[in-house]
């Protein structure tokens, strides 16, 4: 059983990496369609423009097997990897996603400063989240982004945080999730959702 963290040149692989084999996982980073294929659990990671971030996944030929294993095996997106779930973001211009969830990426509404950056309490809105076992509303996690998705569906928003207004922290539907936060750069608490993907990953496998 290995976990396979696309590589996709949009920044943050190797803290990813380095936090998964602390709690004892298998990782293989990767851009080979076949090995992101063969693994038991997939990562989306990224820290950067959206627009980017899309277009080299589509200049890398990754667009068609995350298609192909999402919702298959556990998926989780991180920062910008959620982001790109969505179906467009408003980051210089509209741009396209990957549209495994329907909803937009729009910037954090003035009046807070921008870029959120820092630790910033959760609310837990989904009680029987997998990947939140264990974490209870008003723990800290680390942020650092501009932008904040907005799904169409609330019902698989799994956490809040409150930046002025509430915005979306984490997202749970099924065997995909994805933290709008940095779980690699969150101490003890991200480590507890490390080992709780691990734990989802086992039982797919």
């Amino acid at each position: 059983m290995y976990i396979a963290v696309i590589d996709y040149g949009m920044g943050n692989i190797s803290s990813v990496k380095n936090s998964f084999i602390k709690a004892g996982a298998d990782i293989r980073v990767t851009a080979d369609p076949a090995a992101i294929d063969g693994a038991s659990a997939v990562i989306l990671p990224g820290v950067g423009a959206y627009r980017d971030g899309y277009l080299n996944l589509k200049d890398r030929g990754l667009i068609g097997i995350i298609d192909n294993v999402i919702g298959k095996k556990p998926f989780l997106g991180i920062c910008l990897g959620m982001q790109l779930l969505f179906d467009y973001s408003m980051e210089d211009g509209k741009n396209r996603g990957l549209g495994i969830f329907k909803g937009s990426v729009q910037k954090i509404p003035a009046g807070v400063k921008i870029p959120h950056m820092g630790w910033n309490q959760i609310d837990i809105k989904k009680k029987d989240s997998r990947i939140l076992s264990g974490i209870d509303s008003g723990e800290y996690f680390y942020f650092v982004h501009s932008y904040h998705a907005v799904p169409d569906d609330p019902s698989i928003i799994s956490s809040t945080a409150k930046y002025g207004s509430d915005l979306v922290a984490s997202v749970e539907a099924g065997n995909i999730f994805g933290f709008q936060f940095h779980p690699e750069k969150s101490s003890t608490l991200g480590q507890v959702l490390v080992k709780n993907f691990i734990k989802i990953a086992e039982v797919k496998k």
